[in-house]
Formats: C-alpha cells, structure tokens, sequence
C-alpha cells in the first residue's frame, strides 16, 4: 500500500540531509524519493548519513522544478511548520497518513512534500498540494529538522499501512472515476484564472488573493476526470461566449 507514495524533498541545502531522509523512509518500507533541485547531489555525506538505504538513494529522481516532480500525482500534501495566514486544509501526520493509505490502495499517485530547511514551502509551492501536514511540536522549542519530520509521517504511513484492509476491485457501487492529476490541475488553474479575466471579473492588475483562493476551494474539492473535463468545457463554452460579437 506503500508503493505509490512519494517523498519529495524540494532544493535540500545539506546532503546529509538526504541520506538521513532515505534511511529513516526505507525503515519505514518507503522507496520513492523524488529531489527537486538539491544544492549538492550526489555527495559522500549522503550516501554516509544513509547507513545502508543506499537503494533508496541509487533510484532517486533528480528533477529541477517542483511541478516535474509532482508530474502525475493525483493527491499531494505539503509538509509545513509554518501556519499560514491564508487558511489551508489542514492535517496532522496521522490523518495525513490516513488519506495518503487509502489513496495509494486505490492506485492513486500520492506525494508528501517536503521544504528547504530553513524556510520550508513557499506559498506558491503549498499551493500545489490538497493539505498541508503540520506536526504539532513544543510551541517553546519547535525546531524539527527534515528527517526528523519525514521519520514522523513515514512512521504513521507503515502504521496505516498496516490497519488498513485492501479494497476489492469493483465492490463500490459506481465505476472508480481516476482523479485529475497534478498536471491536469495546473492546466485547468491556467485556464480558470484566463477566463475570470476574460469575462472582466478581475483585474489582473489588482488580483489580490482571488488566485489563491479559487486553488484552495478547488484543491479542497478534489477534481476527478470527468469533473475536470466538465469544467473546463465551461470554461471554454463562457470564453467563447464573450468573445462572440
């Protein structure tokens, strides 16, 4: 239930860091590591701090933009210490690993995202995700470094995986509809804020945080295929009727 879940580390500044990441996923029965932009990979120091998940390492993507690494996903959560101003779906590492299980039973691609140490996700990458994952810490000392965190969500993915009971191909009551994936929504996101523009509704000089806005309610939603299709041929049927003399 595992095998479809992704950790994804985004322009990791230590390499240390990394190999302390693919050891604590693959205690954890994890294999897929994804790294966006890593300051400095390959490195002896990650393949040191790895202690033996030199596996997990060999077979990590290397990509160089956050969107290539979600390429295909169809649920994403962004790790974050940091609460933000602008409310976001919210979960904690045990409902985060919750939703990701049952996903990934279904087949699903899923993708628990992880920020720079420092500074963790910007705003524009929290965006991309359904949830943001919070682990409550001591509010007086709250300094968890990254594989310290990828250690408490992987621990609560195996334990998932371990309650959870497999759901047999056809025992709904409707035809699973595959959901849209990460791609699919940034081309709808593209397209929805073309049309709100279009349509005179907003100032693209004075967009203020309708951008954000329209991504929470639509991630908080969750598009499958056909919704996806449906909305934007409603996009594309009310850009054509304003355009039409």
């Amino acid at each position: 239930m595992l095998n479809n879940i992704r950790i994804v580390l985004v322009s990791t500044t230590h390499p240390g860091n990394i190999g302390a990441v693919a050891r604590a996923m693959k205690t954890m029965g994890l294999t897929r590591l994804t790294l966006v932009a890593p300051e400095k990979y390959p490195h002896v120091e990650a393949t040191a701090r790895a202690s033996g998940a030199d596996d997990v390492l060999a077979h990590a993507r290397i990509v160089a933009s956050l969107d290539e690494a979600l390429a295909g996903c169809h649920l994403i959560f962004g790790a974050s210490a940091r609460l933000r101003t602008i409310p976001w779906p919210q979960v904690d590492a045990r409902a985060c690993a919750a939703l990701a299980v049952s996903a990934s039973a279904a087949t699903e691609e899923v993708a628990v995202v992880f920020g720079r140490e420092q500074s963790g996700l910007t705003n524009e990458e929290l965006e991309r995700c359904h949830y943001l994952v919070h682990i409550p810490s001591n509010p007086a000392f709250s300094s968890l470094n990254i594989a310290a965190a990828v250690q408490v969500v992987t621990y609560e993915l195996m334990m998932a995986s371990l309650q959870a009971q497999p759901v047999a191909a056809g025992s709904g009551d409707e035809e699973h509809v595959p959901w849209a994936t990460a791609t699919e929504m940034e081309q709808f996101y593209d397209h929805l804020w073309q049309t709100v523009i279009d349509i005179g509704f907003v100032d693209p000089a004075k967009p203020r945080l309708l951008a954000r806005r329209l991504r929470r309610l639509f991630n908080r939603a969750r598009l499958d295929k056909n919704e996806f299709n449906m909305l934007r041929g409603i996009l594309a049927a009310a850009q054509a009727r304003h355009r039409a003399p």
